[in-house]
């Protein structure tokens, strides 16, 4: 399953979507956790930026 993933974005516009890791503190707990997303390039900046 995940040879189709990677072979759907490399293929055609695949190139303009990047995998973005962002870490994220718990206000409960204060453990920190991995949030992990697929966004087009024009996006990233507001990705990191949202909290």
């Amino acid at each position: 399953m995940a040879k189709k993933v990677v072979a759907t974005l490399k293929s055609g516009k695949g190139n303009n979507f990047t995998k973005v890791i962002r870490m994220i503190k718990s206000p409960k707990t204060g453990a920190y956790a991995f949030k992990e997303e697929i966004v087009h390039n024009d996006h990233i900046k507001d990705f990191l930026a949202a909290k």
